[in-house]
């Protein structure tokens, strides 16, 4: 090997210490599936480039088999973890698994701070949603989850028949930020990929169909914010 070439090897090995040092723990594993194929690839292009071929051209071969399995995994991996959308309100954080129709939540706010709804009880739930009554926004956010999780809990629930709600209230302009999430996509996502995620959100929560009018103004309100971007 030339003395260039080995102060370019030195270089790259000096480069990948201390991407591994500025990486954080819980990026590090996916980075490390990326830099390492990337770095035999690079290594044995070298090597290959300074007559070391025989050393150089499996280990080229070694990287490209690494980043195409990794591909294969990634892919596999995110058609197994599915979809989901979020709706913040000051209270709660809710959840939607496009592909279940399933909604979860963490309380953000009270005295039940920290807790996922689906280890609440019951009365747990009720208690909460008392608690809520003065934040109009979270309350309709549980109550979305409530009509998905406990049927009938309108009419069977002892509390005042007036609290109720259908108004969707105005909390400011929906940010871009909010509205991918509340379509569980992507930023920078096109309008073809937008106008699908509302659709299929819509057939899960119309209030025709037995949806949350709360929520699907919401969807409907994230697709106007980013399809305006795209006139």
């Amino acid at each position: 090997m030339t003395i260039a070439g080995f102060f370019l090897l030195v270089f790259l090995v000096t480069m990948f210490g201390w991407i591994l040092l500025k990486t954080s723990p819980q990026k590090l594993a996916f980075g490390l599936k990326l830099i390492i194929p990337v770095l035999l690839i690079t290594t044995g292009g070298v090597l290959t480039l300074f007559n070391r071929g025989s050393v150089g051209i499996p280990l080229i071969g070694f990287g490209l088999m690494m980043f195409s399995r990794m591909r294969s995994v990634t892919r596999m991996s995110g058609s197994a973890q599915g979809t989901t959308s979020s709706v913040r309100s000051a209270a709660l954080e809710m959840e939607l698994d496009h592909d279940t129709g399933e909604m979860d939540g963490i309380v953000l706010a009270g005295v039940f701070e920290g807790q996922r709804l689906g280890n609440l009880a019951e009365h747990d739930l009720f208690d909460l949603l008392n608690e809520l009554q003065s934040d109009e926004e979270s309350v309709l956010l549980l109550e979305a989850y409530l009509d998905r999780r406990i049927a009938g809990w309108r009419e069977d629930a002892d509390r005042d028949p007036g609290a109720g709600h259908v108004a969707t209230p105005r909390s400011g302009a929906m940010s871009k930020q909010e509205a991918y999430e509340i379509l569980g996509l992507d930023f920078g996502a096109g309008a073809a990929e937008i106008r699908k995620a509302h659709r299929r959100l819509m057939k899960g929560m119309h209030p025709d169909s037995g949806g949350s009018t709360f929520l699907a103004a919401k969807i409907n309100e994230a697709k106007e914010v980013l399809l305006n971007g795209h006139n």
